[in-house]
Protein backbone atom coordinates (compact mmCIF):
# COMPACT_ATOMS: atom_id res chain seq x y z
CA UNK A 1 0.00 0.00 0.00
CA UNK A 2 1.19 3.39 -0.94
CA UNK A 3 1.76 6.11 1.15
CA UNK A 4 -0.91 8.11 -0.03
CA UNK A 5 -3.64 5.01 -0.15
CA UNK A 6 -2.56 5.02 3.56
CA UNK A 7 -3.06 8.80 4.14
CA UNK A 8 -6.37 8.32 2.23
CA UNK A 9 -7.32 5.26 4.30
CA UNK A 10 -6.69 6.96 7.71
CA UNK A 11 -8.59 10.27 6.95
CA UNK A 12 -11.45 8.19 5.86
CA UNK A 13 -11.46 9.25 2.31
CA UNK A 14 -13.90 6.83 0.84
CA UNK A 15 -14.84 6.22 -3.20
CA UNK A 16 -17.33 8.34 -4.80
CA UNK A 17 -19.38 6.61 -6.97
CA UNK A 18 -22.30 9.74 -7.32
CA UNK A 19 -22.75 11.05 -10.46
CA UNK A 20 -22.42 14.91 -10.96
CA UNK A 21 -26.10 15.20 -11.30
CA UNK A 22 -27.02 14.08 -8.01
CA UNK A 23 -24.51 15.90 -6.29
CA UNK A 24 -26.43 18.90 -8.44
CA UNK A 25 -29.94 18.00 -7.49
CA UNK A 26 -28.81 18.10 -3.81
CA UNK A 27 -26.95 21.25 -3.72
CA UNK A 28 -30.08 22.54 -5.22
CA UNK A 29 -32.04 21.07 -2.70
CA UNK A 30 -30.39 22.62 -0.19
CA UNK A 31 -30.95 26.18 -1.70
CA UNK A 32 -34.36 26.02 -2.20
CA UNK A 33 -34.65 24.54 2.18
CA UNK A 34 -32.52 27.05 3.47
CA UNK A 35 -34.06 29.95 1.50
CA UNK A 36 -36.98 29.48 2.96
CA UNK A 37 -36.15 29.08 6.26
CA UNK A 38 -34.23 31.90 6.00
CA UNK A 39 -36.95 34.00 5.34
CA UNK A 40 -38.83 32.54 8.32
CA UNK A 41 -36.25 33.39 10.72
CA UNK A 42 -35.54 36.35 9.61
CA UNK A 43 -39.03 37.37 10.46
CA UNK A 44 -39.13 36.13 13.86
CA UNK A 45 -35.84 36.94 14.89
CA UNK A 46 -33.99 39.63 12.56
CA UNK A 47 -31.08 38.19 10.93
CA UNK A 48 -28.56 38.40 14.00
CA UNK A 49 -31.06 36.14 15.39
CA UNK A 50 -31.94 34.19 12.82
CA UNK A 51 -27.95 33.44 12.14
CA UNK A 52 -27.73 30.22 15.05
CA UNK A 53 -31.39 28.99 13.99
CA UNK A 54 -30.21 28.99 10.22
CA UNK A 55 -26.79 27.09 10.90
CA UNK A 56 -28.85 24.17 12.36
CA UNK A 57 -31.20 23.98 9.32
CA UNK A 58 -28.17 24.13 7.39
CA UNK A 59 -27.22 20.64 8.52
CA UNK A 60 -30.34 18.91 8.45
CA UNK A 61 -30.42 20.29 4.47
CA UNK A 62 -27.10 18.41 4.30
CA UNK A 63 -28.99 15.43 6.00
CA UNK A 64 -32.31 15.49 3.53
CA UNK A 65 -30.95 16.40 0.26
CA UNK A 66 -27.53 14.92 0.16
CA UNK A 67 -28.70 11.61 2.35
CA UNK A 68 -32.18 11.17 1.96
CA UNK A 69 -32.44 7.59 2.28
CA UNK A 70 -30.32 7.36 5.54
CA UNK A 71 -32.11 7.24 8.82
CA UNK A 72 -31.13 10.47 10.30
CA UNK A 73 -32.61 12.15 7.54
CA UNK A 74 -36.13 10.65 7.80
CA UNK A 75 -39.24 12.76 9.08
CA UNK A 76 -39.76 11.65 12.82
CA UNK A 77 -35.71 12.17 12.77
CA UNK A 78 -35.80 15.42 11.68
CA UNK A 79 -39.25 16.62 13.19
CA UNK A 80 -38.67 14.67 16.48
CA UNK A 81 -34.97 15.79 16.86
CA UNK A 82 -35.20 19.29 16.06
CA UNK A 83 -38.34 19.47 18.63
CA UNK A 84 -37.27 18.07 21.43
CA UNK A 85 -33.79 20.19 21.01
CA UNK A 86 -35.70 22.67 21.43
CA UNK A 87 -37.79 22.22 24.07
CA UNK A 88 -34.56 21.16 26.41
CA UNK A 89 -32.90 24.50 24.89
CA UNK A 90 -35.39 26.60 26.08
CA UNK A 91 -35.88 24.94 29.81
CA UNK A 92 -32.15 24.91 30.25
CA UNK A 93 -31.41 28.37 29.35
CA UNK A 94 -34.65 29.93 31.40
CA UNK A 95 -33.47 27.14 34.53
CA UNK A 96 -29.66 27.59 34.81
CA UNK A 97 -28.07 30.88 34.78
CA UNK A 98 -24.37 30.12 33.63
CA UNK A 99 -24.69 29.57 29.89
CA UNK A 100 -21.30 27.94 29.81
CA UNK A 101 -23.46 24.70 32.08
CA UNK A 102 -26.37 24.95 30.35
CA UNK A 103 -24.80 24.84 26.74
CA UNK A 104 -23.31 21.78 27.22
CA UNK A 105 -26.03 20.18 29.42
CA UNK A 106 -28.74 21.38 26.71
CA UNK A 107 -26.39 19.19 23.85
CA UNK A 108 -26.03 16.57 26.20
CA UNK A 109 -29.75 16.13 27.21
CA UNK A 110 -30.65 16.51 23.67
CA UNK A 111 -28.52 13.70 22.63
CA UNK A 112 -30.12 11.39 25.47
CA UNK A 113 -33.71 12.49 24.96
CA UNK A 114 -33.03 11.99 21.25
CA UNK A 115 -31.94 8.51 21.30
CA UNK A 116 -34.71 6.99 23.36
CA UNK A 117 -37.06 8.98 21.28
CA UNK A 118 -35.67 7.31 18.42
CA UNK A 119 -35.24 10.46 16.68
CA UNK A 120 -31.27 11.10 16.37
CA UNK A 121 -30.96 14.46 13.93
CA UNK A 122 -27.49 15.47 14.66
CA UNK A 123 -28.52 19.27 13.80
CA UNK A 124 -30.83 18.41 16.92
CA UNK A 125 -28.09 19.66 18.73
CA UNK A 126 -27.36 23.22 17.19
CA UNK A 127 -30.87 23.86 17.45
CA UNK A 128 -30.23 22.98 21.31
CA UNK A 129 -27.76 25.42 21.75
CA UNK A 130 -29.26 28.09 19.40
CA UNK A 131 -31.86 28.30 22.42
CA UNK A 132 -28.94 28.94 25.32
CA UNK A 133 -26.78 31.00 23.32
CA UNK A 134 -29.14 32.79 20.78
CA UNK A 135 -29.13 36.22 22.47
CA UNK A 136 -32.02 38.39 23.97
CA UNK A 137 -34.31 37.67 20.90
CA UNK A 138 -33.61 33.97 21.39
CA UNK A 139 -34.58 34.48 24.76
CA UNK A 140 -37.47 36.31 24.83
CA UNK A 141 -39.79 34.15 22.42
CA UNK A 142 -39.53 31.53 25.49
CA UNK A 143 -40.84 28.22 24.36
CA UNK A 144 -42.59 29.92 21.65
CA UNK A 145 -39.20 29.55 20.22
CA UNK A 146 -39.87 25.61 19.91
CA UNK A 147 -42.65 26.49 17.57
CA UNK A 148 -41.84 29.29 15.41
CA UNK A 149 -39.09 29.27 13.96
CA UNK A 150 -37.77 25.59 14.98
CA UNK A 151 -41.00 23.33 14.12
CA UNK A 152 -42.09 25.89 11.30
CA UNK A 153 -38.56 25.69 9.94
CA UNK A 154 -38.23 21.89 10.65
CA UNK A 155 -41.72 21.68 8.70
CA UNK A 156 -40.70 23.73 6.06
CA UNK A 157 -37.11 21.95 5.52
CA UNK A 158 -39.52 18.35 5.38
CA UNK A 159 -41.99 19.64 2.30
CA UNK A 160 -39.16 21.02 0.40
CA UNK A 161 -37.37 17.30 1.06
CA UNK A 162 -40.77 15.78 -0.27
CA UNK A 163 -40.95 17.92 -3.31
CA UNK A 164 -37.54 18.03 -4.41
CA UNK A 165 -36.70 14.51 -3.80
CA UNK A 166 -40.00 13.48 -5.60
CA UNK A 167 -39.16 14.83 -8.61
CA UNK A 168 -36.80 12.16 -9.16
CA UNK A 169 -38.25 8.52 -9.34
CA UNK A 170 -35.00 6.83 -7.69
CA UNK A 171 -34.68 9.77 -4.83
CA UNK A 172 -37.38 8.22 -2.55
CA UNK A 173 -37.99 10.20 0.21
CA UNK A 174 -39.04 9.58 3.03
CA UNK A 175 -37.57 5.81 2.66
CA UNK A 176 -40.65 4.21 3.91
CA UNK A 177 -41.75 4.95 0.43
CA UNK A 178 -38.97 2.95 -1.47
CA UNK A 179 -40.51 -0.76 -1.96
CA UNK A 180 -39.23 -3.64 -0.61
CA UNK A 181 -37.63 -6.66 -2.57
CA UNK A 182 -40.13 -9.53 -2.71
CA UNK A 183 -38.43 -12.78 -1.17
CA UNK A 184 -36.57 -14.13 -3.74
CA UNK A 185 -33.85 -17.33 -4.45
CA UNK A 186 -31.06 -15.06 -3.48
CA UNK A 187 -32.73 -14.26 0.00
CA UNK A 188 -32.83 -18.57 -0.28
CA UNK A 189 -29.66 -18.74 -0.30
CA UNK A 190 -28.91 -16.17 2.76
CA UNK A 191 -30.49 -18.40 4.98
CA UNK A 192 -29.19 -21.45 3.65
CA UNK A 193 -25.67 -19.61 4.44
CA UNK A 194 -27.02 -19.09 7.99
CA UNK A 195 -27.75 -15.52 7.80
CA UNK A 196 -31.24 -13.89 8.46
CA UNK A 197 -32.99 -10.99 8.91
CA UNK A 198 -32.46 -11.85 12.95
CA UNK A 199 -28.74 -12.51 12.70
CA UNK A 200 -28.12 -8.92 11.19
CA UNK A 201 -30.31 -7.43 13.61
CA UNK A 202 -28.40 -9.08 16.27
CA UNK A 203 -25.17 -7.77 14.99
CA UNK A 204 -26.30 -4.64 14.69
CA UNK A 205 -27.36 -4.58 18.24
CA UNK A 206 -23.87 -5.88 19.12
CA UNK A 207 -21.99 -2.70 17.96
CA UNK A 208 -23.47 -1.20 20.59
CA UNK A 209 -23.58 2.60 18.83
CA UNK A 210 -26.01 4.22 16.76
CA UNK A 211 -25.28 2.83 12.61
CA UNK A 212 -26.82 4.73 10.11
CA UNK A 213 -28.34 1.71 8.69
CA UNK A 214 -31.16 -0.76 9.55
CA UNK A 215 -30.89 -4.56 9.39
CA UNK A 216 -32.97 -4.32 5.95
CA UNK A 217 -30.41 -2.62 4.30
CA UNK A 218 -27.72 -4.74 5.39
CA UNK A 219 -29.52 -8.09 4.60
CA UNK A 220 -30.25 -6.23 1.09
CA UNK A 221 -26.65 -5.27 0.65
CA UNK A 222 -25.71 -8.76 1.62
CA UNK A 223 -28.05 -10.17 -1.22
CA UNK A 224 -26.94 -7.91 -3.87
CA UNK A 225 -23.12 -8.56 -2.96
CA UNK A 226 -23.83 -12.61 -3.24
CA UNK A 227 -25.49 -11.58 -6.54
CA UNK A 228 -22.81 -9.68 -7.50
CA UNK A 229 -19.59 -11.88 -6.61
CA UNK A 230 -21.75 -15.29 -8.35
CA UNK A 231 -23.07 -13.53 -10.94
CA UNK A 232 -26.86 -14.86 -10.09
CA UNK A 233 -29.91 -13.90 -11.26
CA UNK A 234 -32.77 -13.92 -8.29
CA UNK A 235 -35.21 -12.88 -10.75
CA UNK A 236 -34.41 -13.89 -14.58
CA UNK A 237 -37.56 -13.74 -15.98
CA UNK A 238 -38.68 -10.79 -14.19
CA UNK A 239 -38.26 -7.48 -15.61
CA UNK A 240 -37.18 -5.05 -11.60
CA UNK A 241 -36.40 -1.58 -10.81
CA UNK A 242 -32.65 -1.27 -9.46
CA UNK A 243 -31.31 -3.91 -12.11
CA UNK A 244 -28.91 -3.26 -15.36
CA UNK A 245 -30.73 -4.72 -18.51
CA UNK A 246 -28.14 -4.72 -22.05
CA UNK A 247 -29.55 -5.36 -25.41
CA UNK A 248 -26.86 -8.56 -25.81
CA UNK A 249 -24.81 -6.23 -28.47
CA UNK A 250 -21.01 -5.62 -28.23
CA UNK A 251 -18.96 -3.02 -29.27
CA UNK A 252 -19.95 0.50 -30.08
CA UNK A 253 -23.49 -0.87 -30.23
CA UNK A 254 -23.64 -2.63 -26.42
CA UNK A 255 -26.23 -0.32 -24.78
CA UNK A 256 -27.31 -0.90 -20.75
CA UNK A 257 -30.48 0.68 -19.29
CA UNK A 258 -30.89 0.82 -15.60
CA UNK A 259 -34.73 0.23 -14.59
CA UNK A 260 -35.87 3.00 -12.19
CA UNK A 261 -39.18 2.45 -11.88
CA UNK A 262 -42.07 0.61 -12.90
CA UNK A 263 -45.64 1.72 -13.10
CA UNK A 264 -49.04 0.88 -14.07
CA UNK A 265 -50.88 -2.80 -13.83
CA UNK A 266 -51.36 -5.38 -16.33
CA UNK A 267 -50.75 -5.05 -20.00
CA UNK A 268 -50.41 -1.27 -19.41
CA UNK A 269 -47.32 -1.28 -16.92
CA UNK A 270 -44.77 1.45 -18.02
CA UNK A 271 -40.76 0.87 -17.56
CA UNK A 272 -38.78 4.56 -16.72
CA UNK A 273 -34.91 3.73 -16.81
CA UNK A 274 -31.65 5.97 -17.32
CA UNK A 275 -29.33 4.64 -20.33
CA UNK A 276 -25.90 3.66 -18.37
CA UNK A 277 -23.88 2.85 -21.88
CA UNK A 278 -24.23 3.30 -25.36
CA UNK A 279 -26.17 5.83 -27.34
CA UNK A 280 -27.70 8.24 -25.56
CA UNK A 281 -26.05 7.48 -21.72
CA UNK A 282 -27.46 9.44 -19.01
CA UNK A 283 -31.18 10.36 -20.74
CA UNK A 284 -33.96 9.38 -18.70
CA UNK A 285 -37.03 8.00 -20.78
CA UNK A 286 -39.75 5.69 -20.58
CA UNK A 287 -41.05 2.19 -22.43
CA UNK A 288 -43.90 0.02 -22.31
CA UNK A 289 -43.26 -2.91 -20.46
CA UNK A 290 -43.64 -5.50 -23.45
CA UNK A 291 -40.83 -3.11 -25.74
CA UNK A 292 -38.73 -3.00 -22.66
CA UNK A 293 -38.75 -6.65 -22.73
CA UNK A 294 -38.36 -7.53 -26.36
CA UNK A 295 -35.27 -4.97 -26.34
CA UNK A 296 -33.51 -6.16 -23.76
CA UNK A 297 -31.85 -10.04 -24.12
CA UNK A 298 -30.32 -10.20 -20.71
CA UNK A 299 -29.49 -8.94 -16.89
CA UNK A 300 -26.09 -7.40 -16.38
CA UNK A 301 -24.21 -6.14 -13.62
CA UNK A 302 -21.08 -3.38 -13.23
CA UNK A 303 -18.13 -5.33 -12.27
CA UNK A 304 -14.45 -4.74 -13.05
CA UNK A 305 -15.08 -1.24 -15.45
CA UNK A 306 -16.95 -3.60 -17.84
CA UNK A 307 -20.96 -5.50 -18.07
CA UNK A 308 -21.20 -8.90 -17.03
CA UNK A 309 -24.02 -10.81 -17.92
CA UNK A 310 -25.01 -13.01 -15.10
CA UNK A 311 -27.06 -16.10 -15.07
CA UNK A 312 -30.47 -17.66 -13.48
CA UNK A 313 -29.80 -18.80 -10.26
CA UNK A 314 -27.80 -22.33 -9.07
CA UNK A 315 -26.59 -22.79 -5.89
CA UNK A 316 -22.66 -22.32 -6.20
CA UNK A 317 -22.32 -25.23 -3.84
Amino acid sequence: MSLFEKIRNVSGIGPDATRHYEKIISAGGGFIGILLTMWISHHFLGMQGAALIVASMGASAVLLFAVPHGALSQPWALLGGHGISAVIGVACAQNIADPFLAAPLAVALAIGAMYYLRCIHPPGGATAISAVIGGTQVHELSYQYVFTPVMLNALIMLIAALAVNYAFPWRRYPAGLIKKPTVSKIDTLVRTNQLSHADFKYALGEIGSFVDINEEDLSNIYRLACKHAWHLSDQPEQISAGLYYSNGKQGADLSVRKVITLSGEDDGMVVSYRTVAGEGVDTIETASLEDFSLWQQYEVIPKENSWHRIRPFSNPD
